[in-house]
């Protein structure tokens, strides 16, 4: 049965598409089958695997290969349309075996607020009871679909009620963040709404309504997988004074705050974590630093940017050679996080 992770932060401009996106890539490349499910409305990453530049060529693609985004492939619930949910169909993203796309829908946030009323438990709760259950059943019968082994979720930046639901019944979640004051402080705000959401979780769980809906509301066992620090600016091969400061705030954070309350619900077994990654679980599972010129140059040609060529560039000479050995430590990088990710949802 495949895993199911989402990336979340509720704080924006932390890289969860870029992470998404190199870490899926690295993952197929180890010959693991996965899936890149797109729940942000603003479809970043289903731009960057395909490169669309705007929403016509969203409203283009939706025309043409109907159903084939997460929209699509959710109606059946939300709309109650008289058929089951099946498994969406995907793109299989060029230049690699074994990486799926499941594309993102602008209108994705219109179920939103019919998600939150059926998410309140309350008496409205009996004509909505499909919808609690829909996504994780949605994601496990296109997984299936495919045989893939991951599914990356790329959550939006909110606290809405659709991350909730994706983030409560998913396997697992990773965490990226920014070394700044905000990612510093989405911690402590993080650790007052994940214990918030195992709880409904739990509740919704316990709910006979829910447990014989078309699609039942899973066992709540989202489990905490690692945090991602991206988006620092190096010198010596490091992250610079400035941002080293943040960057061990945050492992700070993460330590005395944010673990010890996902500990207490369930969430994390930080002994469980540190003996499968080999770290300690407030330590990041990878840091990587700006990608700089290196992202536009990813989007452009839908490739990672540790699989960019020279051709892909303007550069040549010393300036390729330097770009070279930047692309060189971010393979390092995402090979080593996807080696202790798979570590831990053994």
């Amino acid at each position: 049965m495949s895993k199911i992770i989402c990336l979340f932060n509720h704080k924006g401009g932390v890289s969860k598409t870029t992470t998404a996106f190199n870490l899926g890539w690295m993952l197929a490349k180890k010959g693991k089958r996965v899936l890149l499910a797109d729940f942000d409305p603003q479809c970043n990453l289903t731009g960057m695997v395909l490169g669309f530049k705007g929403v016509d060529d969203l409203d283009d693609f939706y025309v043409a290969n109907p159903p084939n985004n997460v929209k699509d492939a959710l109606a059946p619930a939300f709309e109650s349309q008289p058929r089951q949910i099946t498994g969406a169909d995907c793109v299989e993203v060029d230049g690699i075996d074994n990486l799926f796309l499941l594309p993102g829908n602008i209108g994705l946030s219109e179920y939103e607020t019919t998600l939150g009323i059926a998410q309140e438990l309350s008496g409205s709760l009996l004509p909505l009871r499909n919808l609690p259950g829909s996504s994780r059943f949605m994601l496990e019968v296109t997984a299936a679909k495919y045989n893939i082994d991951i599914v990356l979720v790329d959550l939006s930046p909110s606290l809405g009620a659709l991350n909730q639901n994706l983030l409560s019944t998913s396997d697992f979640f990773l965490v990226p963040l920014h070394p700044d004051y905000f990612s510093s402080m989405a911690l402590s705000s993080l650790a007052r709404t994940l214990p918030r959401w195992q709880a409904w979780a739990n509740t919704a769980y316990s709910i006979d309504v829910l447990q014989n809906a078309d699609y039942p509301f899973p066992k709540p066992h989202a489990t905490f997988a690692g945090a991602v620090i991206q988006k620092y600016r190096p010198r010596n091969g490091g992250a610079s004074a400035a941002f080293q400061k943040w960057i061990d705030q945050l492992g700070s954070g993460l330590k005395d705050t944010l673990l010890p309350t996902l500990e207490r619900v369930g969430m994390v077994d930080q002994k469980a974590f540190a003996a499968k990654a080999g770290i300690d679980p407030w330590m990041p599972l990878m840091e990587v630093a700006d990608f700089n010129s290196l992202i536009a140059f990813s989007q452009e040609h839908q490739v990672p940017v540790f699989a960019l060529q020279q051709k892909h560039s303007d550069q040549s000479g010393a300036v390729w050679d330097r770009t070279a050995m930047s692309m060189k430590s971010f393979e390092e990088a995402f090979d080593e996080c996807a080696e202790r990710l798979l570590k831990l949802i053994a």
